[in-house]
């Protein structure tokens, strides 16, 4: 039975994945952009702006920003509600599509990286103790 991964090694995990896609050439989605992204890929159902930014408690605004690159980058738009045209659906796109499939794949790759060093991440987890002598 494999065991959960510990917060370190979570950490371990992002900041890998984080580094993988600031090297690669693609898009670099900032924290709350990877959010939105995540949010509408990875939930079901129809997302809105005035949704969007009460999932994530924040500002509308903010929302409208982070969609506004993501649409730049093909990974998601914006379409009016057919149904109450005040109201902003967002859709997702077979570019974001591909890019959360590469995500998924990075992430994998850090995951087994990870697992292969565990003397180092438990180097790390366990607290460092100085002998004081007199």
């Amino acid at each position: 039975m494999a065991s959960s991964p510990s917060a370190d090694q979570l950490v371990g995990i992002l900041r890998d994945t984080v580094v993988a896609l600031v090297r690669r050439d693609g898009p670099d989605l900032s924290a709350r952009q990877l959010g939105v992204f995540l949010t509408c890929y990875l939930q079901d159902g129809a997302h809105t702006v005035r949704g969007l930014a009460a999932d994530l408690n924040v500002s509308k605004p903010a929302i409208t920003r982070a969609l506004d690159r993501l649409g730049e980058l093909d990974l998601a738009r914006r379409k009016v509600d057919p149904m109450d045209r005040r109201s902003v659906l967002v859709q997702r796109t077979l570019k974001g599509t591909a890019f959360l499939r590469d995500l998924r794949g990075i992430m994998s790759e850090a995951a087994m990286a990870t697992a292969k060093k565990p003397a180092l991440a438990a180097d790390m987890a366990a607290p460092s103790r100085k002998v004081v002598t007199a």
